[in-house]
């Protein structure tokens, strides 16, 4: 059942699975807690626009992607504070612009037109050591920034107004984050792509969610549960065949209705054993 890791291109996929899994665990509790979650959905779109001027460049498509994506972050955010528009019509109107971008440039570039699959729907099968390098360096800064910042993030995270009263430097620090977000999203889209990188960003938060409401806890969990996902899926897409990246996803979302089940009926037996202690005891 195991042999395939005796390869090294799955090697590299199980070390982006873990990297992911760091990285995407951690950002994607601070996503979840300040509700910004359709913001990382239209920072995933948006970026496809630097993939494409990438291609038209002829430089790394995930370089341009990066720019795109930290410019695409802290644009939503600064129009949605500086002008009448709102941050939901921000990150639509970024979302449709990234998109239209990144198509316009693949078609008008010379030669042959690169398969898009792969930024598109991921597949963790084709993470090389220069990806591999990159994730590693964001986890490390991720980790560091947490570690150092907690309870700077911690409370702006919740009540970002009180955290101005106390002089934080909360613009700076959401400026830092976002672009962490960004970062984040688009050194994670080789492992399930554009389309389905938010669902790495929130489906092991809401399955640790039904354990823990602690902001670290939930940290840990998600943490466990990405990686548990990840690499559930790259033994069924070994098994059977089929796309990384949507097996992938389609391990988190059974693990968190599996798990939801559990805590329903376990939930439900303690009720029903709570009003029977009370009949018995009338």
């Amino acid at each position: 059942m195991f042999d395939f890791f005796e390869y090294s291109l799955f090697v590299n996929s199980l070390l982006a699975a873990i990297l992911a899994s760091i990285s995407c665990g951690i950002i994607g509790t601070y996503i979840v807690s300040r509700r910004i979650v359709f913001i990382s959905g239209g920072i995933s779109h948006a970026s496809f626009g630097g993939i494409g001027i990438g291609y038209y460049l002829g430089i790394n498509p995930l370089l341009g992607a990066a720019v795109f994506a930290v410019l695409s972050a802290l644009g939503i955010e600064n129009i949605s504070k500086k002008t009448n528009i709102n941050r939901d019509s921000a990150i639509g109107i970024l979302w449709s612009l990234g998109m239209a971008i990144g198509l316009i440039f693949i078609y008008i570039t010379p030669g042959y037109v690169p398969n898009l699959m792969s930024y598109l729907f991921g597949n963790i099968l084709t993470v090389s050591l220069i990806d591999i390098y990159m994730m590693l360096g964001l986890s490390i800064i991720i980790v560091l920034f947490f570690i150092f910042n907690f309870r700077k993030i911690l409370f702006i995270s919740f009540d970002e107004e009180f955290s101005k009263t106390r002089r934080m430097p909360v613009t700076f620090i959401n400026h830092i984050l976002l672009s962490l977000v960004a970062l984040t999203i688009v050194i994670n889209i080789r492992v399930v792509g554009i389309i389905l990188v938010i669902s790495l960003l929130t489906i092991p938060q809401a399955i640790a969610k039904l354990f823990s409401n602690n902001f670290k806890t939930i940290m840990f969990y998600s943490i466990f549960f990405s990686l548990l996902s990840s690499i559930s899926g790259l033994i069924i897409s070994y098994n059977f065949n089929i796309p990384s990246g949507a097996a992938i996803i389609f391990a988190s979302v059974l693990y968190f209705i599996i798990l939801w089940a559990l805590k329903t009926i376990v939930i439900k037996k303690r009720i029903l054993r709570k009003l029977n202690m009370e009949k018995t005891g009338n």
